[in-house]
């Protein structure tokens, strides 16, 4: 097969496309309800009073728009037919959604009410989230279309890691309820925030490792 032909696939030749999309969707019309009434008693989040639950409700709305944008780009039918509309949907990705969702992240992160663990996790997502996208984005506009993609690809696995997230949630739940009375000594508490710790590594580590491994497998 050429290169040409490989880059005019029809859509339903990217089985990837429409469960992309679809759990995209489902993932936003779950989680966003509690944060639309600005109402911190509905935060699915424990939010301490002050700045954090302002800055939480602004980092999930640039984050949806960071996700929905993320998923259009990735749309090698968009990229491909309609490259100025790509074009401008991935500055609404970088300006509207990645770079002030990441800063308010990191923000947030710092004061989450999930341990020191979970807070370093998510000050080092925040961080390595901002700077793909402003290096993808840099890529861009130097013209040098293959590392973009590289960088892109990588901020593609961190915007959604937040999905991975609430899946490994559930997994380490599972895993270390039985040994609320033996590892951590009947304490639900302590042992909440060793799920939530674990649970933000593995959210976002295991997206960017499999991200990293599909491009070396490509570049190879």
């Amino acid at each position: 097969m050429t290169k040409i032909e490989q880059h005019t696939k029809p859509w339903w030749r990217r089985p990837w496309v429409f469960p992309l999309g679809l759990l995209v969707t489902v993932f936003l019309v779950y989680s966003l309800p509690p944060y639309l009434g600005l109402d911190p008693a509905r935060s699915r989040i424990p939010a301490p009073t002050g700045w954090y639950y302002p800055v939480l409700v602004t980092h999930i709305g640039f984050a949806t728009i960071a996700m929905v944008t993320c998923a259009l780009q990735i749309w090698p039918w968009l990229r491909q037919k309609h490259p100025a509309v790509h074009r401008r949907t991935g500055r609404v990705y970088v300006f509207a959604g990645a770079i002030p969702a990441s800063v308010a992240g990191f923000a947030i992160a710092l004061a989450a009410p999930f341990g020191p663990v979970g807070a370093v996790s998510n000050v080092l997502l925040a961080t390595l989230w901002f700077g793909c996208t402003v290096q993808g984005y840099r890529m861009a506009r130097a013209r040098r279309f293959g590392d973009h993609r590289r960088w892109m690809v990588r901020s593609f696995a961190l915007c959604l890691s937040i999905i991975s997230n609430r899946i490994w949630g559930v997994v380490w739940a599972i895993v270390l309820a039985p040994q609320v009375d033996t590892t951590f000594g009947g304490s639900e508490l302590a042992m909440g925030q060793a799920i939530a710790g674990i649970t933000t590594w593995t959210g976002w580590v295991v997206p960017l490792l499999v991200a990293e491994w599909w491009l070396t497998r490509r570049r190879t």
